[in-house]
């Protein structure tokens, strides 16, 4: 039972607690810490939280759009850990298993990166063998075969569905078929691979590649000695080559493909080339694709979910790359009504081109966006990774605290005067795939 002290005011159950706006938050960016290991690589931790454990992130500079040969920097890192020179595939599982932590690999357009999830004090001996999967990895023939395979036969239930060839295609007609973006992998490009692809790319953007090491968590005292002892020998800061970004987009603006002739479901894609993060209209078009398609109360999900029926679910994405980006609609409904939603998306482009934004709808979105931005700041994992993204951009904090601000403040008639610039139909380049 809990007790009132005798001298707490009485609470007067009659009147409801105030209720107050998430816009009228003031949130900040938890600053993290940074030192520059003996070899060059720079190192950005946030030292908080009440568990006793631990996130550390290599970001390698060794994504695909440094590969002279398709699906070779995928598979690197697919199979950096399925064995070394002294430990096989299945003991290194084991390895990270018996610690209760889990060992990750990704790959994307530009960066690959290993990430470690353990508990702090696992640590000591944790790390020492990522330091001998990113020096001694031998990727062994059998290995690859096996990965050859899976990724065929993945491809070839891939490439059945409607939604995956729709996502391949629409970055083709973006980017063009040549464009790190757009490049798509073949049968033919994964029979082609071999253990001496795999080798050099390895040895060029891993062995002698550029690191950045980014950590969260509830980390051990001595944490930058620990990184120093197991990573600071590696040769984590060599030179990054440049890359050439030469942009093909397609000249049709307008495309139906059938897949399957029997299909029931067709993938649609409208999607329009667009300025990436140092742009100034970047931060602002954030909140206009909220409004439009970005959460489950957005105009296009009002229309065309609840009110039509036409699909379970539709979006809009300014898409996530470090050098261009593009904004993307995207859902699948029935071949019956493909042409109508299409209708639909450009009609909601319209309302928001020729009407100012009711300020009730538009306080509801900008109170979701700075409820969702809260919720990406509530722990060290969610802020390292908000520093990630912002240090991989070539950005700093003033960037987040630009963006809350153009939260709070931007107004009905500058998104009319944003919609009137970019949601123009025909500047879109529009896919159905059946």
């Amino acid at each position: 039972m809990i007790s009132t002290p005798s001298n707490a005011p009485a609470l007067d159950r009659t009147i409801p607690p105030i209720i107050k706006d998430a816009v009228e938050f003031n949130l900040t960016l938890q600053p993290y810490q940074k030192r520059t290991l003996s070899n060059g690589a720079p190192l950005y931790y946030v030292n908080d939280g009440t568990e006793e454990v631990a996130l550390v992130e290599l970001v390698f500079n060794a994504g695909n759009c440094y590969e002279t040969k398709n699906m070779t920097a995928s598979a690197t890192s697919h199979l950096l850990k399925n064995g070394t020179k002294n430990k096989s595939a299945l003991e290194i599982n084991e390895h990270f298993e018996y610690y209760g932590a889990h060992l990750n690999r990704s790959c994307r357009n530009e960066i690959a990166s290993v990430t470690l999830h353990c508990l702090s004090k696992h640590l000591t001996v944790l790390l020492p063998v990522i330091k001998e999967i990113l020096t001694e990895s031998v990727f062994p023939e059998r290995e690859l075969d096996i990965f050859k395979q899976n990724s065929i036969q993945q491809l070839s239930v891939n490439l059945k569905k409607c939604d995956f060839v729709a996502d391949r295609s629409i970055d083709q007609y973006l980017y063009g078929a040549q464009h790190p973006y757009g490049r798509v992998s073949t049968q033919a490009d994964i029979q082609a691979l071999t253990r001496k692809d795999v080798l050099d790319f390895y040895t060029d953007f891993y062995l002698n590649g550029s690191c950045q090491i980014f950590a969260a968590g509830k980390l051990p005292q001595d944490f930058e000695q620990i990184l120093e002892v197991s990573l600071g020998d590696l040769r984590l800061h060599g030179q990054v080559p440049p890359v050439s970004y030469l942009t093909a987009p397609s000249t049709q603006k307008k495309s139906r493909v059938t897949n399957d002739a029997s299909g029931v479901q067709g993938a649609i894609r409208i999607a329009r080339p667009f300025p990436n993060r140092h742009h100034p209209d970047f931060k602002p078009a954030m909140v206009l694709n909220t409004l439009f398609g970005g959460f489950f109360g957005s105009r296009l999900m009002s229309n065309i979910r609840e009110e039509k029926g036409y699909t379970y679910g539709i979006h809009s994405i300014l898409e996530n790359h470090l050098h261009e980006s593009a904004w993307v609609i995207s859902t699948e409904a029935g071949t019956d009504v493909c042409e109508a939603t299409i209708a639909e998306v450009y009609k909601e482009m319209k309302i928001l081109r020729e009407e100012l934004i009711d300020e009730e709808e538009l306080l509801l979105v900008k109170n979701y966006m700075m409820g969702l931005t809260l919720g990406d700041l509530d722990g060290p994992f969610h802020v390292i990774a908000r520093w990630k993204s912002l240090i991989l951009n070539g950005l700093d904090d003033q960037f987040f605290y630009d963006y809350i601000q153009t939260v709070k403040t931007i107004s009905a008639a500058q998104l009319q005067e944003l919609s009137a610039k970019y949601l123009v139909p025909e500047d879109f380049f529009e896919l159905v795939v059946i």
